[in-house]
């Protein structure tokens, strides 16, 4: 997994998760864990953590809430697109604050995709593999 284009498929999507709440994000980690194709390479509890995991890392996608303390998942989005050495990294807002200006908002900052924290983990999963093969995902 070279380059800066989406991931190869039959590859694995390497993931960051950053969430401040220690057992949601500990939850989706054993979540994104038990798929063959994916495998979490960092994990962080707020967003200034969160980049720096994804600079350490340079994973194919990296999972942000939207609030955390200090450093927003916005702030954060931001940070990594603006990063030339993090063109192949791809963001995806997972939030309980799913209001139509996050969402601008979040696009705006360099997010492929943006869903709910109440998605099925089905769609969760599918999302994260359809932002690291390139497409922008957005809750229903």
């Amino acid at each position: 997994m070279t380059g800066h284009g989406p991931v190869d498929e039959g590859a694995v999507i390497r993931i960051v998760v950053a969430d401040d709440q220690s057992l949601f994000r500990s939850t989706l980690t054993l979540l994104l864990e038990s798929e063959a194709d994916m495998r979490v390479v960092g994990q962080a509890r707020d967003g200034a953590e969160a980049v720096r995991a994804v600079r350490r890392s340079v994973p194919d996608v990296a999972i942000l809430d939207i609030r955390m303390p200090g450093v927003d998942g916005i702030a954060a989005t931001r940070a990594i697109a603006a990063d030339p050495l993090l063109a192949r990294t791809r963001v995806l807002i997972l939030t309980t604050f799913e209001f139509d200006d996050n969402v601008a908002e979040a696009l705006r900052a360099g997010a492929a995709g943006f869903l709910g924290k109440d998605a099925r983990p089905a769609e969760l999963l599918e999302s994260v593999r359809a932002v690291a093969a390139g497409s922008v995902r957005l809750s229903a």
